[in-house]
């Protein structure tokens, strides 16, 4: 099908943490030509039901997808999705920044060791990893986890009702479909294999279970059949594969071999496209794979943008004057520096740390000092992410820096003094949307890669080197990683 205006359309949505939003654009140029979007409730437990709510609304406010040929959807990974076998939603689902889950984590690598996980999976289970939530539901929802026929991730169960299925009589369980993209955070799912482990998943969830079929990369999940239930989408829609929403925003980035890409928003993430797989005993790097066949190592952290958040609220500034103070301090704040885990720490694997401060003198107990301490605190972590990266085979040709916080200049400029190098900053977009409309597009193209769409305009930040910070910080966190070990 076509746009009014003769163009063949497509969309991507990306159904994140906070928000769900919907991109039209040209299926040959990427254009953008309408957009929505919707909120998602607060929490780190929501039932799949409110975002199925927030995509329609957010499908509404794009002005419907009637006349969009394709659509994929990308979304936030390792969500807990259970499913019974009339296809309802057991409980609500887990999310990936529910750390309940971090003792079950713990008992899964004790019973087979951290080199088994990493190199069966590529991935050492850590709170946020669908395998751990499952074994916390074995131990502490018996019941619940006795009634569960499939276990699905949230783009997985957005692009089954986006086809038309859903609960009731005769449920396609079968029908559910992921990517490797977003399989590889499920931790019972081998990127190098590329086939599920369903001794993995057993030992989380203590039986076994229905799990989507892998899509392969620019393949279809379906297409939209007469008389679908539900579905906002008209009869014909092609959906493509879907994945997680890291592996979306590379494709929306266009991203090749050796770019890094640091998202700040609600976690901090660093990522490397690359051509081989990751496996990373310690589990700070995640092996994950990409969506396009090749792989996606990356590091993530719990505390990003919602750092800067917390300090902009306590300080009483909005976010251009957080940077405007952070700006006006020197770089590595007299000393003080910030570790930023205020809510427990992913990498490292620390659910139940506290964020804390280190250095405070008469001269560096200012706003400005504060609000220093707190950008460098983000970009610090996110550093010591990409250090591990190249450790475990990826390689550094470009750094790009995206997500909510990307916007401040002086994350901008920090983050260019901390790495050492330049950093490309692209205009902002909906870069995770972007991405899964762009998959779309291969999709419906049925060619053997994805087209290529003008990206937004960027700009290249560049300052002196500051090694000094990235010390300190190291020195101050080591020391909460000593208090936390000693506890």
């Amino acid at each position: 099908m076509a746009g009014t205006d003769g163009r063949v359309l497509v969309a991507g949505v990306d159904s994140s943490t906070q928000a769900c939003k919907v991109v039209v654009r040209d299926a040959a140029t990427g254009a953008l030509v309408r957009f929505g979007r919707a909120p998602h409730p607060d929490g780190t437990e929501v039932h799949p039901d409110r975002w199925w709510d927030a995509l329609r609304q957010a499908v509404s406010a794009a002005g419907g997808l009637d006349d969009v040929s394709a659509v994929s959807v990308g979304a936030q990974q390792h969500g807990m999705v259970a499913l019974d076998e009339a296809g309802e939603v057991v409980r609500p689902a887990l999310l990936w920044n529910d750390t309940r889950s971090a003792g079950a984590a713990r008992d899964l690598v004790e019973e087979r060791g951290r080199e088994a996980w990493a190199e069966a999976t590529g991935v050492v289970p850590v709170a946020s990893f669908t395998v751990t939530k499952l074994r916390w539901l074995r131990d502490h929802e018996p019941d619940a986890a006795a009634r569960v026929a499939a276990v699905c991730l949230p783009h997985d169960w957005l692009t089954w009702r986006l086809l038309g299925h859903g609960p009731g009589a005769g449920a396609a369980l079968d029908a559910l479909t992921t990517d490797r993209g977003d399989a590889s955070g499920t931790g019972y799912w081998s990127p190098a294999d590329g086939g599920y482990r369903a001794d993995l998943l057993e030992a989380g969830l203590g039986h076994d279970a229905v799990v989507p079929r892998v899509v392969e990369p620019g393949a279809r999940a379906g297409e939209v059949a007469d008389g679908a239930d539900g579905t906002p989408l008209a009869r014909g829609t092609v959906l493509g594969a879907g994945t997680g929403d890291n592996a979306a925003a590379a494709l929306g980035l266009q991203v090749e071999p050796g770019d890094v890409v640091l998202s700040v928003g609600t976690s901090g993430v660093a990522s490397v496209v690359s051509d081989v797989a990751a496996a990373d005993p310690s589990g700070i790097v995640a092996g994950f794979a990409d969506a396009t066949g090749r792989y996606l190592p990356l590091v993530c952290t719990l505390n990003a943008a919602r750092v800067l958040d917390a300090t902009a609220r306590l300080l009483g500034v909005d976010h251009d004057r957080l940077s405007e103070l952070a700006l006006s301090a020197p770089p590595g704040a007299d000393g003080l520096v910030l570790v930023p885990y205020l809510e427990g720490e992913r990498t490292p694997d620390l659910p139940d740390a506290t964020g804390s401060l280190h250095g405070m003198t008469l001269a560096s107990t200012t706003p400005a000092h504060l609000a220093r301490a707190a950008v460098e605190g983000v970009v610090c972590g996110l550093a010591a992410g990409v250090d591990a990266l190249l450790a475990h085979g990826g390689t550094l040709k470009r750094v790009v820096l995206v997500g909510g916080g990307a916007a401040s200049p002086a994350v901008q400029q920090v983050a260019s003094a901390v790495l050492g190098c330049p950093v490309v900053v692209p205009e902002p977009s909906e870069y995770v949307a972007d991405g899964a409309a762009r998959q779309a597009a291969w999709a419906l193209s049925g060619e053997p890669e994805p087209p290529t769409w003008t990206l937004a305009r960027s700009r290249t930040v560049e300052v002196d080197a500051t090694p000094h910070v990235r010390d300190r910080y190291a020195e101050a966190a080591g020391h909460v990683l000593d208090r936390v070990r000693t506890d």
